[in-house]
This record gives structure tokens, sequence and C-alpha cells, in this order.
């Protein structure tokens, strides 16, 4: 949140834009209807010229420095583009709270600290959930797996697309916690209750959050079968909450019609035929991968390749436990998953290639992917928990690399926004900085590395719970007894 500058997150200057609007009643604002126009809001003066602090972007080698002071006595109400004028309103009603009464960057800061801290609440739930199923070890490695880099990165923003990554994991993994203890509904109450919320927010985050949410409801339904989810209908509470997510879908369907939100998209016209670019996304299939884990800035900064590498490997682990799951009747739901998530790309690209040109980026699909890899972790459930003396003294290793990785990509992003990346190597320019974020580089730093070690070391515990060992005066009559 305060580690990446004030508009470095992609289409973050239309989202604040946008909640800015809304939080003043001014839900879609003027437009023309047509494909990849922006839309006309009335917003505070120094809202409408946020766009000006990501004169950074595309630029490795500048950094915000060149970014002007935001000017906080300019309240006025003025006019605005952006390019999210269409959205669902409902995300951006709880993050433009601040600029009512608030100014300046406090505002802006402010509203990434609401962002966060919603998207944390269900990102808690997802590994709480994730903790709470029998035979938890694989479910909660891929959870830690799929709480990558550019998760976090999306999680600080002003931008959807963090809640709805954070909303579709929850949902999963809660609904697989209900469908788990079915017959014990009374003892999962507040998985229940995080399954509609997450459900009825999920539906109204984006255009395709609707997709996402049914994706994760039949997953977890081809997994443990009909007759839980039955159960579930049946009883009071899981009735109450299946109303609530059929209310959240309505409201977001109503809302798409209304607002024609698929309209919203923006980019340059081009002449390449549909089925061009369905052949040419399904080619690039994996080179979306890296937005998975992490391509920070817009666009501008990839991970160095020793943080790809970590999570590679750790996806492909995942994935393939995830295909080789047994019982059998968990695999269609991997594989269903898997297959949406290679075919969809090329498929939405190519409806609207011809109107704003190739504009794909591998985070919009993020929520999906996440998606597989719990799956995958739920489907590999049965599979033997790791306890023998390797696994103890290689899962050690395995948390430091995770939090290695972490840190390294962390500083390398701050190396990049403090002093540019040149052409030369340039790592201890840093302590001599061009830009500074608030706190500083170096407490943030510390502060990150602190968070990751607490967070490893909870997890670890979890996986791997220390067994008690009998006392030596009850092994040693037994040793004697095998002896004689």
């Amino acid at each position: 949140m305060f580690a990446s500058p004030l508009m470095s997150v992609p289409d973050e200057p239309a989202h604040t834009i946008k909640a800015a609007a809304v939080a003043r009643g001014e839900l879609t604002g003027s437009s023309t209807g047509k494909q990849g126009e922006q839309t006309i809001v009335i917003v505070p003066r120094y809202i409408a010229m946020i766009s000006a602090q990501g004169c950074f972007a595309f630029k490795i080698a500048a950094t915000p420095a060149c970014a002007p002071p935001i000017d906080a006595t300019a309240r006025d109400l003025v006019q605005a583009q952006t390019s999210a004028g269409n959205y669902n309103p409902m995300y951006y009603a709880m993050v433009g709270l601040p600029s009512r009464f608030m100014a300046g960057e406090p505002a802006i800061y402010l509203m990434r600290l609401i962002s966060a801290l919603i998207c944390s609440v269900f990102l808690a739930a997802t590994i709480g959930a994730a903790a709470s199923l029998r035979r938890r070890f694989w479910p909660m490695a891929s959870c830690l797996v799929s709480i990558t880099p550019m998760v976090l990165f999306l999680n600080g923003s002003i931008n959807p697309n963090a809640l709805e990554i954070v909303t579709t994991s929850a949902l999963f993994l809660n609904l697989c916690v209900v469908l788990q203890y079915h017959r014990r509904l009374e003892t999962v109450r507040t998985s229940i209750v995080i399954v509609g919320i997450s459900g009825a927010v999920l539906a109204n985050t984006r255009a395709l959050s609707l997709l996402w949410l049914a994706l994760a409801v039949v997953s977890a339904v081809l997994i443990f079968g009909i007759k839980p989810i039955v159960a579930v209908v049946k009883n009071r509470l899981g009735l109450a909450m299946t109303a609530l997510i059929g209310l959240g879908c309505a409201a977001s369907l109503a809302w798409l019609v209304a607002a024609n939100s698929l309209s919203s998209l923006t980019g340059t016209p081009s002449d390449v035929t549909p089925d061009q670019a369905f052949v040419t996304m399904l080619d690039r299939s994996f080179d979306y991968a890296s937005g998975y884990i992490g391509i920070m800035g817009w666009l501008d900064t990839g991970a160095p390749a020793a943080v790809y590498a970590f999570w590679h490997f750790a996806f492909a682990a995942i994935i393939i436990g995830g295909l080789t799951a047994r019982p059998l009747r968990a695999r269609p739901a991997v594989w269903i998953l898997l297959v949406a998530v290679l075919i969809l790309p090329p498929i939405l690209q190519a409806q609207v290639i011809q109107q704003i040109g190739y504009i794909w980026q591998g985070r919009y699909l993020l929520a999906l992917f996440v998606l597989l890899l719990l799956a995958c972790g739920v489907a590999m459930r049965m599979r033997p928990t790791p306890r023998g003396p390797w696994a103890r003294s290689l899962s050690p290793w395995l948390f430091a690399g995770a939090v290695g990785v972490h840190v390294y990509l962390f500083v390398f992003v701050l190396r990049r926004y403090t002093v540019g990346l040149q052409t030369h190597t340039n790592w201890t320019e840093m302590f001599d900085p061009l830009w500074q974020p608030p706190l500083s580089w170096q407490g943030l730093t510390i502060a990150y590395l602190l968070v990751l070690i607490v967070g490893a070391v909870i997890a670890h515990r979890i996986l791997f719970p220390r067994t008690r060992r009998l006392p030596r005066n009850v092994e040693r009559p037994e040793a004697e007894l095998i002896v004689s």
C-alpha cells in the first residue's frame, strides 16, 4: 500500500476517479456508449488531476519524483474522464468514502487502506478455511502458493481486481469446508456466512466475476458431490446465504445490462481478424503466466528470473498434483478449471480484437488461476501428508525460499521507484534515493520481512504440528521387553 507510489498500479487513476464519483452519488457518468470511449464524471479537482502522478509509467529509468505535488486545497468539482465509468459501483462506494471528508495524498492513501483492509478480511477467510479442512496439508500448501507477489501488489491498490481475487478464493474454500462438514452444519456456521457474503460481493466486483463465481461453485460440487450441497440448501442458514448470493447475482446482471459494463474497455482498433487473435492468444498462453506472479507498475517492471523460477516450480507441482489426485472424482474440477485458464483468454480477446486491439493482461485471469490452484489443493487432500524427517528438514528451506523471493522482489521494485532501473547495476544508489515512500524504503522492507517471517512460522506450525514425545521412563520398559 505504501511501497507502491500513487497511481503506480495499472488503471489506478481510472478507478480512483470512479471511486470519488460514486462516493458523490454519480454511479455511471455520461458517455456515448461506444466501445473504448471514456466516461465523464464530476469529481474534486485534485482527483481529476490524479493521472499526473503516473508520470513515470512505462519509463523504468524514471522515478515518481517527477510527479507534481497533489494540491489538497483543490476540492472544487470539475469534469474528469475514466475508463471505469460504467463498472459496478459496489467496490467504489466503499473505497471512495475518504474523498468526501479528506483531500490530497492522505485521502488517496486512506482509499488504498480501505481497499487493503477489505481484501485482507477475505484473504484471512481463505487461509482460515484452508486450515479448517480435514486433511488440510495440501489445501493449505496450495493456498500459500496462490498468494503470489502480484496478489499482494493488487491488494495494496485502488483496483477491484484485488477484491475479485480474494472473494473468489474465500467463496471456494469456505464452500469446501461447508460441504465437507455437511452432516454437522452447526459447526461451520461462520463458513456458511462467509460463503454467502463473499459470493454476493464477488458477483458485483467486475464484469467477469459471475463466471468465476459459477466455476467456483461447480468445482466445489464436483469435488464433494451433489448430496452435500442439497444438505446445505435444506439448512435454514444455508438457504439464507444461497438467497443472498442469488440477490447479488441478480443485482450484478441488472447492472451489466443497464450500464453495459462490457463496453468500458479501451485500446486501439486493429485489423486482425478474430480467428487470428484466437490462435495468437492460444500461442501466448504461457507468456501471461508471469502476470500471475508479478509484473509490477504499468507492465514496465518484471520480476527477477529467480522469483519467476520459484513460483513456476510451485505452480507446476500443485497443478500436476491436482491432475493426478485421488479419488478420481476430484479430477474433473481440476481439468475444467485448467481448460478454462487456457481457453478463456483467446475467446475473450478475439471478441474485441477489431474494436480495441490486444489488451489482455495476466492479472485479468488471476482470480481463475488462483481458483485452479486451490482446487488442486483440495483435490489432493487425500494424499499422504509428508511427515518424515526428510519433509521436516526440507520444509524450513522452502519457507525460507518463499520469504526470500517475496523480499527480493519487494526490494527490487523499490529500487525501480527510488532510483530507477538503469543500464548499470545501481543497488547502492538506493541509499541516496531520488524518491522515498512513506516510512522510507528501509522501514517498509524491514516491516515486510517481519510480517513474512511471522506468517511463515505460523504456516509451518500449521502444516507440521509438533508431535508429543513419550517420556523416557515410558519408552524404556518397551525396549527392555523387546530385547527380552
